[in-house]
């Protein structure tokens, strides 16, 4: 069920990622990372409402709030917003391959902090689909320059540092979620705790900086809207809500590996969106990727 979960929540991120770049490229990285959190917040609260009574988890005990808010500030505010940054430094390709890392890091993390050790044919598997992962990212698109011959170096080294900061984020983010989901924590509430914190976070900061209104105007745009409100839906809300469904039930190392998926399943839609080619390199690393993801099945 973890497994399943992990997968699912790569493919609502891949959706996700597709309608959030569509909706940047109109208003900018930062409106998206503070409205799609809000949006998600509110659907959340009505899923809440209707599963458990209550709009918010608000019995909820201390530590968990703490755990878990902690986890959605490491992993939703100051991580994507390293990651989304990174997008517009170095671009799609390096930023994702830097993502590749988010499982060694969560499998170090969790191996460090919560005991959690792995088999040898489980740190194959991790191994064999972080591969398959990297060689697709990695690989170099038509009309690319390679290198930084012709890239601002402080940039290019701006944003490699943000992509770190984005997968470490992230990995950060998920073994603390795992924290507050001890004793059978019923996931839609961990994920509401996130997610609320994370957007009372990023909209102080956004009213510390003067930039609410900005953030307002950008929304009166129906296509924008559409297209966060659509992102929000499948990517904060239900891929937020699997990932800790996928923590849950089964090892951190495994199910940030299964969610590590998003970039290779991108191909076919990145293909059809914006009419990337498909090379037969990306389909072989698609193929190496996915035989890991099956082996963790196994095993």
């Amino acid at each position: 069920m973890g497994e399943l979960a992990a997968l699912a929540t790569s493919f609502c991120w891949s959706l996700n990622s597709i309608l959030f770049t569509l909706a940047g490229r109109r208003v900018g990285s930062r409106v998206v990372n503070r409205v799609r959190l809000a949006l998600a917040v509110l659907f959340l609260s009505v899923a809440h409402l209707l599963l458990y009574g209550e709009l918010l988890p608000v019995h909820t005990a201390p530590f968990r709030w703490g755990w878990l808010g902690l986890s959605g500030t490491i992993g939703l505010v100051l991580g994507d917003g390293c990651l989304f940054q990174a997008l517009i430094f170095i671009g799609a390709r390096r930023a994702m391959l830097l993502m590749t890392l988010v499982p060694v890091i969560s499998t170090l993390a969790a191996w460090t902090w919560l005991g959690e050790a792995l088999s040898l044919p489980e740190i194959g598997a991790v191994l064999l689909t972080v591969g398959g992962v990297a060689w697709v990212v990695s690989e170099k698109r038509s009309g690319q320059v390679s290198g930084v011959a012709r890239e601002d170096k402080r940039r290019y080294g701006l944003g490699v540092l943000l992509g770190l900061g984005g997968a470490l984020g992230q990995a950060l983010g998920l073994v603390t979620a795992r924290q507050g989901l001890v004793g059978g924590f019923p996931s839609l509430s961990a994920t509401l705790i996130r997610m609320l914190v994370a957007t009372a976070v990023i909209w102080l900061l956004t009213l510390v900086q003067g930039q609410l209104g900005a953030t307002c105007r950008a929304l009166k745009h129906k296509t924008t809207g559409v297209l966060l409100l659509g992102g929000s839906l499948v990517g904060p809300f239900l891929g937020v809500w699997l990932s800790m469904v996928a923590l849950q039930r089964a090892p951190v190392g495994i199910a940030s590996t299964l969610m590590a998926l998003s970039p290779v399943i991108l191909i076919p839609m990145e293909h059809w969106v914006f009419r990337e080619p498909v090379s037969p390199r990306a389909v072989a690393g698609t193929a190496v990727a996915l035989a890991g993801a099956a082996t963790t099945f196994l095993i």
